[in-house]
Order: structure tokens, then C-alpha cells, then sequence
């Protein structure tokens, strides 16, 4: 295992008994990121719209700041383990894992057979509650009997 991969998990295991700074730090990260990605264009469209245009003035920031805020922001998610997850989230990958389609692949067909599993899976969910409810008015008569 290599040494970023040892960091990184020590930095999750970490983390994750702390949920709120978990919360705190990976939000900052997801902030500084796009903050870099969104100055990094801008200071492009700057560039390019100076490039082609008459004026001679421009307003000058550092040249640095986008891509600064966007490494480390692509750092901190990094580290924490948030990368992926912040920005494809946990159930697209998931279902990538499980081998499903999106769902505008899926065919009527899939969607139906998937709406009778459901179906199905709600009937039995029922008569197991009406069984726990039985064997509670069971366990109360009992109760009542001693």
C-alpha cells in the first residue's frame, strides 16, 4: 500500500469519528474547488477577451489564485475520501458497482418488473406486521394471565 493510500485512511478513520468536522472540512474542500475552477475561467475569459480586444487596461488579479484554490480544494477531497463521492454521489456509484442501468436505459419492462418486486416486498412487509402484532396481543394475554 503505498504511502498517500496509508495517509489517507488514517486521515478517514480520523475523520469519521468526528462526523461534524468530517461535515466542516469536506465542505471547505468542495467550496475551494469550485471557487478555483470558477476563477481559473474567469481569469481565462479576462485573458482571452484582453487578447482580442482594443483596451489596454485589465484588471489584474493574481494569476494563481483559481488554480491554488482549486489544488487545494482537489486536495482536501482527496484526503478525506470525498472526491468521488461529493460529486457523483454514493448512489450512482453504487449502482455502478451493482451493475445496474441508469434509469433511462431501462426498458418498460425492467421498470414493471421492478414495480411487481416492489409490490411484492410491500405484501410480505404487511403480513409480517400483522404476525408481529398477533404475537404482541399474544404475549400481552399471556401477561394478563399470570
Amino acid at each position: 500500500m503505498s504511502l498517500y493510500k496509508k495517509i489517507e485512511r488514517k486521515i478517514q478513520h480520523y475523520l469519521s469519528h468526528y462526523p461534524l468536522l468530517y461535515a466542516l472540512i469536506v465542505g471547505i474542500g468542495i467550496v475551494l474547488f469550485w471557487r478555483g475552477v470558477w476563477h481559473t475561467a474567469d481569469n481565462i475569459h479576462t485573458a482571452i477577451h484582453y487578447f482580442y480586444s482594443d483596451s489596454t487596461t485589465v484588471l489584474f488579479a493574481p494569476w494563481w489564485d483559481g488554480p491554488l484554490s482549486f489544488i487545494i480544494g482537489s486536495m482536501i477531497l482527496y484526503t478525506t475520501g470525498a472526491f468521488t463521492s461529493s460529486f457523483i454521489g454514493n448512489e450512482l456509484i453504487l449502482s455502478g458497482l451493482r451493475g445496474e442501468r441508469k434509469l433511462s436505459e431501462r426498458t418498460e419492462a425492467d421498470v414493471k418488473d421492478e414495480e411487481h418486486i416492489i409490490g411484492d416486498i410491500k405484501e410480505e412487509l404487511g403480513q409480517i406486521s400483522s404476525k408481529i402484532e398477533m404475537l404482541e396481543k399474544q404475549a400481552i394475554d399471556n401477561h394478563e394471565n399470570f
